[in-house]
Protein backbone atom coordinates (compact mmCIF):
# COMPACT_ATOMS: atom_id res chain seq x y z
CA UNK A 1 0.00 0.00 0.00
CA UNK A 2 0.89 3.46 -0.51
CA UNK A 3 2.27 6.07 2.06
CA UNK A 4 -1.08 6.77 4.64
CA UNK A 5 0.24 10.67 4.30
CA UNK A 6 -0.36 10.40 0.64
CA UNK A 7 -4.22 9.93 0.81
CA UNK A 8 -4.83 12.35 -2.66
CA UNK A 9 -2.52 10.16 -4.50
CA UNK A 10 -4.16 6.50 -3.17
CA UNK A 11 -5.87 4.59 -6.06
CA UNK A 12 -9.00 2.54 -6.15
CA UNK A 13 -6.90 -0.16 -5.99
CA UNK A 14 -5.53 0.93 -2.86
CA UNK A 15 -8.55 2.06 -1.22
CA UNK A 16 -10.05 -1.89 -2.03
CA UNK A 17 -6.85 -3.42 -0.37
CA UNK A 18 -7.03 -1.34 2.73
CA UNK A 19 -10.82 -1.99 3.10
CA UNK A 20 -9.85 -5.78 2.79
CA UNK A 21 -7.38 -5.05 5.41
CA UNK A 22 -9.63 -3.73 7.91
CA UNK A 23 -12.52 -6.17 7.55
CA UNK A 24 -10.36 -9.05 7.35
CA UNK A 25 -11.62 -12.92 6.67
CA UNK A 26 -15.61 -11.60 6.61
CA UNK A 27 -14.56 -9.64 3.31
CA UNK A 28 -13.73 -12.73 1.58
CA UNK A 29 -17.33 -12.97 1.43
CA UNK A 30 -17.92 -10.11 -0.45
CA UNK A 31 -17.86 -10.28 -4.48
CA UNK A 32 -15.54 -7.32 -4.65
CA UNK A 33 -13.36 -7.31 -1.82
CA UNK A 34 -12.89 -11.04 -1.80
CA UNK A 35 -11.21 -11.00 -5.21
CA UNK A 36 -8.59 -8.37 -3.79
CA UNK A 37 -5.38 -10.38 -4.22
CA UNK A 38 -2.26 -8.70 -1.12
CA UNK A 39 0.72 -8.18 -1.64
CA UNK A 40 3.14 -10.59 0.33
CA UNK A 41 3.37 -7.45 3.06
CA UNK A 42 -0.03 -6.78 3.01
CA UNK A 43 -0.97 -10.59 3.29
CA UNK A 44 1.28 -10.59 6.48
CA UNK A 45 -0.17 -7.14 7.65
CA UNK A 46 -3.30 -9.40 7.12
CA UNK A 47 -2.15 -12.10 9.15
CA UNK A 48 -1.11 -9.90 12.43
CA UNK A 49 -4.35 -8.04 12.19
CA UNK A 50 -6.37 -11.56 11.82
CA UNK A 51 -4.24 -13.11 14.89
CA UNK A 52 -5.25 -10.07 17.41
CA UNK A 53 -8.94 -9.16 15.70
CA UNK A 54 -9.85 -12.22 13.97
CA UNK A 55 -13.01 -14.21 15.45
CA UNK A 56 -11.55 -17.73 14.75
CA UNK A 57 -8.22 -16.91 15.91
CA UNK A 58 -9.43 -15.06 19.48
CA UNK A 59 -7.23 -15.91 22.42
CA UNK A 60 -5.02 -18.23 20.79
CA UNK A 61 -0.96 -17.30 20.91
CA UNK A 62 0.88 -19.59 17.62
CA UNK A 63 3.80 -17.04 18.41
CA UNK A 64 3.25 -13.81 19.93
CA UNK A 65 7.34 -12.87 19.95
CA UNK A 66 7.29 -13.24 15.97
CA UNK A 67 3.99 -11.41 16.36
CA UNK A 68 5.24 -8.35 18.33
CA UNK A 69 7.84 -8.64 15.56
CA UNK A 70 5.63 -8.69 12.93
CA UNK A 71 3.42 -5.57 13.79
CA UNK A 72 6.43 -3.30 14.39
CA UNK A 73 7.74 -4.29 10.98
CA UNK A 74 4.45 -3.36 9.17
CA UNK A 75 2.67 -0.99 11.33
CA UNK A 76 3.34 2.31 12.08
CA UNK A 77 4.69 3.35 15.79
CA UNK A 78 1.35 4.69 17.19
CA UNK A 79 -0.62 1.88 15.26
CA UNK A 80 1.79 -0.59 17.59
CA UNK A 81 0.79 0.73 20.63
CA UNK A 82 -2.77 0.38 20.17
CA UNK A 83 -1.90 -3.25 18.99
CA UNK A 84 0.18 -3.96 21.55
CA UNK A 85 -2.35 -2.54 24.36
CA UNK A 86 -5.50 -4.73 22.72
CA UNK A 87 -2.97 -7.60 22.96
CA UNK A 88 -3.21 -7.59 26.95
CA UNK A 89 -6.65 -9.21 26.91
CA UNK A 90 -7.22 -10.90 23.36
CA UNK A 91 -3.67 -12.65 23.39
CA UNK A 92 -3.10 -12.90 27.31
CA UNK A 93 0.00 -10.61 26.43
CA UNK A 94 -0.01 -9.39 30.28
CA UNK A 95 0.28 -12.95 32.00
CA UNK A 96 3.42 -13.51 29.30
CA UNK A 97 4.99 -10.15 29.74
CA UNK A 98 6.74 -11.56 33.27
CA UNK A 99 9.08 -13.57 30.99
CA UNK A 100 12.16 -11.82 29.74
CA UNK A 101 12.44 -12.58 26.47
CA UNK A 102 8.47 -11.35 25.64
CA UNK A 103 9.39 -7.73 27.33
CA UNK A 104 12.35 -7.56 24.69
CA UNK A 105 9.71 -8.04 21.70
CA UNK A 106 7.71 -5.26 23.13
CA UNK A 107 7.99 -1.39 21.60
CA UNK A 108 8.17 0.46 25.20
CA UNK A 109 5.77 3.24 25.64
CA UNK A 110 3.85 4.71 28.31
CA UNK A 111 1.04 2.18 28.12
CA UNK A 112 3.90 -0.64 28.50
CA UNK A 113 4.97 1.15 31.64
CA UNK A 114 1.28 1.37 32.82
CA UNK A 115 0.99 -2.43 32.46
CA UNK A 116 4.49 -3.15 33.72
CA UNK A 117 3.69 -1.40 37.20
CA UNK A 118 0.55 -2.77 37.58
CA UNK A 119 2.36 -6.40 37.33
CA UNK A 120 5.18 -5.23 39.55
CA UNK A 121 3.95 -7.78 42.61
CA UNK A 122 3.69 -10.41 39.95
CA UNK A 123 6.67 -10.26 38.44
CA UNK A 124 9.43 -12.74 38.66
CA UNK A 125 13.15 -12.65 39.97
CA UNK A 126 14.45 -13.55 36.39
CA UNK A 127 12.37 -10.68 34.82
CA UNK A 128 12.75 -7.78 36.87
CA UNK A 129 15.54 -6.40 35.35
CA UNK A 130 14.54 -6.52 31.92
CA UNK A 131 11.47 -5.06 33.25
CA UNK A 132 13.36 -1.93 34.94
CA UNK A 133 15.24 -1.74 31.33
CA UNK A 134 12.07 -1.20 29.95
CA UNK A 135 10.82 1.08 32.35
CA UNK A 136 14.07 3.61 32.16
CA UNK A 137 13.83 3.73 28.46
CA UNK A 138 10.19 5.15 28.76
CA UNK A 139 10.99 7.60 31.54
CA UNK A 140 14.54 8.66 30.12
CA UNK A 141 12.72 9.44 27.25
CA UNK A 142 9.73 10.97 28.69
CA UNK A 143 12.29 13.43 31.12
CA UNK A 144 14.39 14.38 27.97
CA UNK A 145 11.51 15.58 26.36
CA UNK A 146 10.25 17.22 29.67
CA UNK A 147 12.77 18.18 32.01
CA UNK A 148 14.28 21.53 30.07
CA UNK A 149 10.43 23.02 29.43
CA UNK A 150 9.31 22.24 33.40
CA UNK A 151 12.81 24.04 34.43
CA UNK A 152 12.07 26.28 32.28
CA UNK A 153 8.75 27.21 33.23
CA UNK A 154 9.15 26.95 37.17
CA UNK A 155 13.04 28.83 37.30
CA UNK A 156 10.97 31.50 35.31
CA UNK A 157 8.23 31.89 37.33
CA UNK A 158 10.58 32.08 40.33
CA UNK A 159 12.51 35.13 38.80
CA UNK A 160 9.56 36.56 37.87
CA UNK A 161 8.24 35.94 41.63
CA UNK A 162 11.17 37.81 42.93
CA UNK A 163 10.66 41.10 41.09
CA UNK A 164 9.39 44.38 42.56
CA UNK A 165 8.92 47.76 41.98
CA UNK A 166 10.16 49.06 44.80
CA UNK A 167 13.47 47.37 45.30
CA UNK A 168 16.61 48.48 47.81
CA UNK A 169 19.27 50.22 45.85
CA UNK A 170 21.19 46.93 45.94
CA UNK A 171 18.62 45.00 44.76
CA UNK A 172 18.01 46.85 41.69
CA UNK A 173 18.10 45.01 38.42
CA UNK A 174 19.54 47.38 35.66
CA UNK A 175 18.99 45.97 32.96
CA UNK A 176 15.17 45.51 33.31
CA UNK A 177 14.97 49.30 34.45
CA UNK A 178 16.49 50.36 31.56
CA UNK A 179 14.57 48.31 29.33
CA UNK A 180 11.41 49.90 31.39
CA UNK A 181 11.75 53.30 31.13
CA UNK A 182 13.22 53.55 27.83
CA UNK A 183 10.53 56.48 26.97
CA UNK A 184 12.21 58.31 28.92
CA UNK A 185 15.52 58.96 27.63
CA UNK A 186 16.50 62.74 27.90
CA UNK A 187 18.99 63.18 24.82
CA UNK A 188 19.79 66.88 25.87
CA UNK A 189 21.08 65.17 28.96
CA UNK A 190 21.81 62.01 27.30
CA UNK A 191 20.32 59.85 29.99
CA UNK A 192 17.04 57.91 31.08
CA UNK A 193 14.77 59.23 34.05
CA UNK A 194 14.00 56.04 35.53
CA UNK A 195 10.29 56.87 36.78
CA UNK A 196 10.06 52.71 37.12
CA UNK A 197 12.71 50.99 39.50
CA UNK A 198 12.50 47.03 38.51
CA UNK A 199 14.45 44.35 40.84
CA UNK A 200 14.34 41.54 43.05
CA UNK A 201 12.85 41.23 46.49
CA UNK A 202 14.72 39.98 49.17
CA UNK A 203 15.10 36.01 49.62
CA UNK A 204 13.35 34.89 53.15
CA UNK A 205 14.83 31.26 52.50
CA UNK A 206 17.09 29.60 50.29
CA UNK A 207 13.92 26.84 49.59
CA UNK A 208 11.24 29.55 47.74
CA UNK A 209 8.48 27.37 46.61
CA UNK A 210 7.18 23.69 48.10
CA UNK A 211 5.45 21.44 45.64
CA UNK A 212 3.75 18.49 47.51
CA UNK A 213 2.51 16.14 44.38
CA UNK A 214 -0.02 13.43 46.36
CA UNK A 215 -1.25 10.66 43.93
CA UNK A 216 -4.13 8.68 44.09
CA UNK A 217 -2.76 4.90 43.00
CA UNK A 218 -5.97 3.52 41.52
CA UNK A 219 -5.81 1.65 38.72
CA UNK A 220 -7.14 4.15 36.62
CA UNK A 221 -4.40 6.24 37.58
CA UNK A 222 -1.15 4.65 36.14
CA UNK A 223 -0.39 6.98 33.09
CA UNK A 224 -0.74 10.04 35.87
CA UNK A 225 1.42 8.15 37.96
CA UNK A 226 4.21 7.80 34.98
CA UNK A 227 4.06 11.18 34.09
CA UNK A 228 4.13 12.66 38.11
CA UNK A 229 7.24 10.44 38.56
CA UNK A 230 8.70 12.28 35.76
CA UNK A 231 7.84 15.84 36.43
CA UNK A 232 8.81 14.77 40.34
CA UNK A 233 12.11 14.14 39.60
CA UNK A 234 12.70 17.30 37.50
CA UNK A 235 11.47 19.36 40.27
CA UNK A 236 13.18 17.44 42.67
CA UNK A 237 16.56 18.53 40.86
CA UNK A 238 15.78 22.52 41.56
CA UNK A 239 17.37 23.76 44.41
CA UNK A 240 14.85 26.39 45.31
CA UNK A 241 11.75 23.91 45.05
CA UNK A 242 11.27 21.90 47.95
CA UNK A 243 9.55 18.54 46.30
CA UNK A 244 7.61 15.65 48.02
CA UNK A 245 5.85 12.68 46.30
CA UNK A 246 3.20 10.97 47.91
CA UNK A 247 1.19 8.05 46.98
CA UNK A 248 -1.76 6.20 48.56
CA UNK A 249 -4.99 4.08 48.43
CA UNK A 250 -6.02 3.56 51.87
CA UNK A 251 -2.33 3.96 52.96
CA UNK A 252 -0.08 6.43 52.15
CA UNK A 253 3.07 5.75 51.14
CA UNK A 254 6.34 8.90 50.92
CA UNK A 255 8.03 8.12 47.96
CA UNK A 256 10.35 11.20 48.30
CA UNK A 257 13.32 10.23 48.69
CA UNK A 258 12.91 7.95 45.88
CA UNK A 259 12.51 11.09 43.43
CA UNK A 260 15.89 10.60 41.92
CA UNK A 261 14.62 7.90 40.03
CA UNK A 262 11.69 7.84 38.66
CA UNK A 263 12.15 4.29 37.84
CA UNK A 264 12.16 3.46 41.63
CA UNK A 265 9.53 5.26 42.19
CA UNK A 266 6.73 3.80 40.17
CA UNK A 267 8.52 0.03 41.07
CA UNK A 268 7.27 1.82 44.87
CA UNK A 269 4.00 2.14 43.22
CA UNK A 270 1.14 -0.54 43.87
CA UNK A 271 -1.84 -0.40 42.23
CA UNK A 272 -5.38 -1.01 42.78
CA UNK A 273 -6.94 -1.36 46.41
CA UNK A 274 -9.21 1.26 48.14
CA UNK A 275 -9.10 5.04 47.75
CA UNK A 276 -8.31 7.18 51.35
CA UNK A 277 -8.04 10.96 49.68
CA UNK A 278 -8.98 11.98 53.29
CA UNK A 279 -5.72 10.04 54.29
CA UNK A 280 -3.48 11.20 51.97
CA UNK A 281 -4.20 15.05 52.53
CA UNK A 282 -3.90 14.62 56.08
CA UNK A 283 -0.05 13.34 55.45
CA UNK A 284 0.03 15.92 52.94
CA UNK A 285 -0.82 18.65 55.02
CA UNK A 286 1.58 17.68 57.45
CA UNK A 287 4.53 18.53 54.97
CA UNK A 288 2.85 22.13 54.52
CA UNK A 289 5.62 24.48 56.89
CA UNK A 290 4.76 27.78 54.78
CA UNK A 291 1.31 27.72 53.40
CA UNK A 292 1.92 30.92 51.57
CA UNK A 293 5.10 29.31 49.36
CA UNK A 294 3.18 25.54 48.68
CA UNK A 295 1.49 24.36 46.11
CA UNK A 296 -0.69 21.05 46.95
CA UNK A 297 -1.63 19.15 43.61
CA UNK A 298 -3.81 16.23 44.48
CA UNK A 299 -3.96 13.78 41.06
CA UNK A 300 -6.70 11.33 41.54
CA UNK A 301 -10.37 10.58 40.09
CA UNK A 302 -11.78 11.44 43.29
CA UNK A 303 -13.57 8.09 43.57
CA UNK A 304 -13.34 8.92 47.79
CA UNK A 305 -13.74 5.73 49.33
CA UNK A 306 -13.37 7.27 52.83
CA UNK A 307 -15.48 9.98 54.31
CA UNK A 308 -16.27 12.89 51.12
CA UNK A 309 -17.01 15.37 54.19
CA UNK A 310 -13.88 15.26 55.71
CA UNK A 311 -12.43 14.87 52.69
CA UNK A 312 -13.83 18.55 51.42
CA UNK A 313 -12.99 19.71 54.94
CA UNK A 314 -9.57 18.71 54.91
CA UNK A 315 -9.42 20.61 51.31
CA UNK A 316 -11.03 23.42 52.74
CA UNK A 317 -8.39 23.76 55.55
CA UNK A 318 -5.52 23.48 53.15
CA UNK A 319 -6.78 25.98 51.29
CA UNK A 320 -7.69 28.43 53.97
CA UNK A 321 -4.38 27.87 55.45
CA UNK A 322 -2.89 29.96 52.41
CA UNK A 323 -1.44 27.05 50.37
CA UNK A 324 -2.55 26.84 46.41
CA UNK A 325 -4.08 23.43 46.37
CA UNK A 326 -5.30 21.90 42.94
CA UNK A 327 -7.01 18.35 42.33
CA UNK A 328 -5.71 17.50 38.78
CA UNK A 329 -8.42 14.35 36.96
CA UNK A 330 -5.46 13.17 35.46
CA UNK A 331 -1.72 14.25 33.64
CA UNK A 332 -1.98 12.13 30.82
CA UNK A 333 -1.85 12.43 27.24
CA UNK A 334 -5.70 10.05 27.32
CA UNK A 335 -8.96 11.87 26.59
CA UNK A 336 -11.50 12.84 28.56
CA UNK A 337 -11.40 10.66 32.33
CA UNK A 338 -13.95 8.88 34.76
CA UNK A 339 -14.50 10.89 37.28
CA UNK A 340 -16.29 11.97 39.95
CA UNK A 341 -18.07 14.97 39.42
CA UNK A 342 -19.90 15.58 42.72
CA UNK A 343 -16.77 15.66 44.62
CA UNK A 344 -15.05 17.83 41.29
CA UNK A 345 -18.06 20.47 41.76
CA UNK A 346 -17.58 20.85 45.68
CA UNK A 347 -14.04 21.13 45.38
CA UNK A 348 -14.36 23.78 42.92
CA UNK A 349 -16.78 25.49 45.33
CA UNK A 350 -13.99 25.88 48.26
CA UNK A 351 -11.48 27.01 45.45
CA UNK A 352 -9.62 24.03 44.81
CA UNK A 353 -9.56 24.18 41.12
CA UNK A 354 -10.30 20.72 39.38
CA UNK A 355 -9.28 19.54 35.67
CA UNK A 356 -7.79 17.05 33.80
CA UNK A 357 -4.21 18.28 32.37
CA UNK A 358 -1.75 17.01 29.64
CA UNK A 359 2.03 16.87 30.50
CA UNK A 360 3.08 19.27 27.87
CA UNK A 361 0.85 22.14 30.25
CA UNK A 362 1.62 21.20 33.34
CA UNK A 363 4.82 22.88 33.40
CA UNK A 364 3.32 25.91 32.61
CA UNK A 365 0.53 25.28 35.65
CA UNK A 366 3.31 25.10 37.70
CA UNK A 367 4.47 28.57 37.01
CA UNK A 368 1.11 30.16 36.90
CA UNK A 369 0.62 28.40 40.57
CA UNK A 370 4.23 29.90 41.49
CA UNK A 371 3.03 33.17 40.24
CA UNK A 372 -0.22 32.90 42.41
CA UNK A 373 -2.48 33.43 39.29
CA UNK A 374 -6.28 32.30 39.05
CA UNK A 375 -5.45 28.70 38.24
CA UNK A 376 -9.45 28.04 37.11
CA UNK A 377 -8.75 31.16 34.34
CA UNK A 378 -4.98 29.84 33.45
CA UNK A 379 -7.25 26.33 32.80
CA UNK A 380 -10.25 28.14 30.81
CA UNK A 381 -7.70 30.08 28.94
CA UNK A 382 -5.72 27.29 27.93
CA UNK A 383 -8.82 25.28 27.14
CA UNK A 384 -8.94 22.82 29.77
CA UNK A 385 -12.55 21.99 30.78
CA UNK A 386 -12.69 22.76 34.25
CA UNK A 387 -15.27 22.01 37.19
CA UNK A 388 -17.59 25.19 38.00
CA UNK A 389 -19.74 24.75 41.68
CA UNK A 390 -23.11 24.00 41.44
CA UNK A 391 -25.78 26.34 42.06
CA UNK A 392 -26.73 24.78 45.36
CA UNK A 393 -24.52 22.03 46.67
CA UNK A 394 -26.12 19.29 48.97
CA UNK A 395 -22.50 18.33 50.51
CA UNK A 396 -21.69 19.85 53.39
CA UNK A 397 -17.86 21.49 53.72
Amino acid sequence: MKNDHVAEEETAEDRMTRWRLVLGEPAEADSALGQVELSPDDQKRSDALATLYGSTRRGRTPNVGRWLGDIRGYFPSSVVQVMQQDAMDRLGLREMLLEPEMMRSVQPDVALVSTLIGLSGAIPEHSKETARQVVREVTDQLQERLAARTVQAVSGALDRSHRTRRPRFRDIDWQRTIAANLRHYLPEHRTIVPERLVGHARRRTQIEREIVLCIDQSGSMAESIVYSSIFGAVLSSLRSVRTHLVVFDTKVVDLTDELADPVDVLFGVQLGGGTDINGALAYCQGLIQRPQDTILVLISDLYEGGIAEEMLRRSASVVGSGATMIALLALSDSGRPSYDAEHAAALAGIGVPSFACTPDLFPDLMAAAIQHEDIGQWASDNELQTTHEPAESSTAV
